[in-house]
């Protein structure tokens, strides 16, 4: 069948068209961040619309501490409930809102998880009820919060803190569920673990209900984590890939994309992110090695 020059010139037109419609990948600047000159690691886990980055730091005693860095302004808190662990437990900012009141949690001496949020006039406890344990990540500017808690037979829940009001949720069909960050619509980014073992992200809005899953392309059976989503929708976490290496991604304008610092391209998380969508996470020279706290911001 003969095609007229008209109608070739139209598909033509028509693919031309679609090519330039379709958003390319952001481009990133990618720096450390580092608390002071003589912390010896330094892990970034959230970001407001200020730049302001929370997270934690080690210092040259080997004591952990948390922190709000703004610029070059640091801040260190530390709740007086905490034990001064190193690593998992220590006291550690994960979510900071605009207003600059941060989210984090610690392990206290009795081995017990214990939350709060901070501002500069001190701490305020979070803890889901008759739980065994909380960790709240996540606030967003009205001040609710999400994190996980752990059950009286030590399963693990992730939850929603409105006012005075905790509920407790589930990704339907797995366990261990991770609540991890959240945006001023109540869209909360999380995780949990499958029937396989591997990972499984989604946002799930506690309004309707409704989950929205996420899976990276390049994950692996291992799987995908999500761990914030900001006002705009686009979302960012981590995933695993067939060898096991650790990425950042992000999805944006419907796709998906490597977030890897360029001193981590195999071990790069990324954690945090705002509405200008400036991302903050960790990286390591070697795949589970020491931390290192890096912020990317679009060229």
């Amino acid at each position: 069948m003969k095609r007229s020059v008209f109608g070739v010139l139209l598909i033509l037109t028509f693919v031309a068209v679609s090519m330039a419609a379709a958003p390319a990948a952001l481009k990133f600047t990618y720096s450390d961040v580092k608390a002071n000159k003589t912390a010896t690691e330094t892990d970034s886990y959230g970001v407001n619309n200020a730049g302001a980055i929370t997270g934690d730091y080690v210092d040259a005693k080997g004591v952990q501490h948390a922190m709000v860095l703004a610029g070059t302004k640091l801040t260190t808190f530390t709740n007086k409930n905490c034990t001064p662990l190193t690593g998992t437990g220590g006291p550690a900012g994960f979510g900071i809102n605009t207003a600059g009141t941060v989210v984090g949690w610690c392990t206290n001496s009795s081995g017990i998880d214990i939350s709060w949020t901070w501002t500069a006039k001190g701490f305020a406890v979070v803890n889901f009820p008759k739980s065994t344990g909380t960790q709240a990540t996540g606030i967003n500017d009205s001040g609710e919060v999400v994190g996980l808690y752990f059950d009286s037979v030590g399963l693990q829940h992730g939850f929603s803190k409105i006012g005075k009001t905790y509920k407790s949720f589930d990704l339907k069909g797995d366990s261990s569920t991770v609540a991890y960050g959240l945006n001023n619509a109540g869209n909360i980014a999380m995780y949990a673990t499958t029937s396989a073992g591997g990972f499984e992200g989604a946002v799930y809005n506690a309004k309707t209900k409704a989950f929205k899953k996420y899976d990276d392309p390049n994950a692996g059976t291992t799987g995908t984590v999500a761990h914030a989503v900001n006002n705009k929708g686009d979302v960012t976490g981590t995933y695993y890939d067939s060898a096991n290496n650790v990425h950042g991604w992000l999805f944006h304008a419907g796709k998906y994309q490597d977030i890897n610092d360029p001193k981590g391209t195999d071990d790069s998380r990324s954690d945090g992110i705002n509405d200008s969508i400036e991302l903050v996470g960790r990286y390591s020279t070697t795949l589970g090695g020491a931390s290192l706290g890096f912020k990317a911001v679009v060229k």
